[in-house]
């Protein structure tokens, strides 16, 4: 009995071939060029239409109150976290004398205002260290006569205590398992606190980092009500003497957008780094 052969036509399975992903990642996807495009106009149409005779009057002021805000929020961020990492870690697996006071410290942040911690430090503590002679004999009497020590101080208070809570779930999410075959092993508690409960902790924190860092510099503009001359307060100050409203305050979030965009960068390309030195 002889068997019979059909022929398929190679046309009937087509065969997929894979896509480059270089060709893929080379084009922009059609709702950011949209954008592209509606901010090239939004651009034009702003440089063209509206008042801008008064930069270079303010420029250095402009560029004075730029600066105080990227170093304000550098170092309350990095001072925050630094802070936050101990208040999580007293969460997560610390004894209740240590817990309960983390627990209760995140908790009156989250709680209440920034305004009013902010105000609460500088009209509060301010009001009361020139009551003290020694304090104000002191080599730190000027920079405690000053505005900006209670903004960091309020501004890093407040990123601990968001990132503390953070910082907790991020401890408490990194496995067990591996935790105690570290200890299996006999490695010591701070070189595995060090080497695989830190980083994946904070592997596992970065995007709500990310998050908190820009709300962070969304906050700056408030230590403007305690005199500190950062970007926001420049922009009342123009807004003030030129009695325009829309150019300050068009340039201000220019600011602040290209500020966060560099925030966003920086927080992704760690985020890509950081893997990498996990394996």
């Amino acid at each position: 009995m002889s068997e019979t052969q059909i022929e398929v036509p190679v046309e009937t399975f087509p065969i997929h071939k894979e896509k480059d992903p270089s060709a893929q990642t080379s084009k922009l996807p059609p709702h950011r060029i949209v954008l592209i495009l509606i901010g090239l106009a939004l651009v034009a149409s702003a440089a063209l239409f509206m008042r801008w005779d008064w930069l270079p009057q303010y420029g250095g002021l402009i560029l004075q109150g730029l600066w105080r805000t990227i170093w304000i929020l550098v170092v309350t961020v990095v001072l925050g976290f630094l802070l936050a990492v101990p208040l999580g870690l007293a969460q997560a697996s610390g004894p209740a004398f240590l817990a309960i006071p983390a627990r209760a410290f995140c908790t009156v942040i989250r709680g209440t205002p920034l305004l009013v911690q902010l105000w609460l430090l500088y009209y509060g503590l301010g009001s009361l260290f020139p009551q003290y002679p020694w304090i104000r004999g002191s080599e730190l009497w000027p920079y405690l006569r000053q505005a900006w020590p209670y903004a960091v101080l309020a501004l890093t208070l407040s990123y601990a205590g968001y990132e503390g809570e953070v910082m907790r779930g991020a401890f408490a999410g990194v496995p067990k398992g591996q935790l105690e075959s570290a200890r299996a092993f006999g490695m010591p508690r701070f070189t595995i606190f060090r080497r695989i409960w830190l980083p994946q902790a904070i592997h596992r924190a970065l995007p709500t980092l990310a998050g908190e860092a820009v709300l962070q510099l969304k906050s700056t503009p408030l230590v403007a009500t305690i005199t500190v001359v950062d970007l926001y307060s420049v922009a009342s100050r123009v807004r003030q003497d030129t009695f325009l409203t829309y150019e300050p305050l068009l340039l201000l979030a220019a600011g602040y957008l290209v500020i966060t965009g560099i925030i966003v960068m920086l927080f992704r390309r760690v985020e890509r780094m950081i893997p990498s030195k996990l394996g």
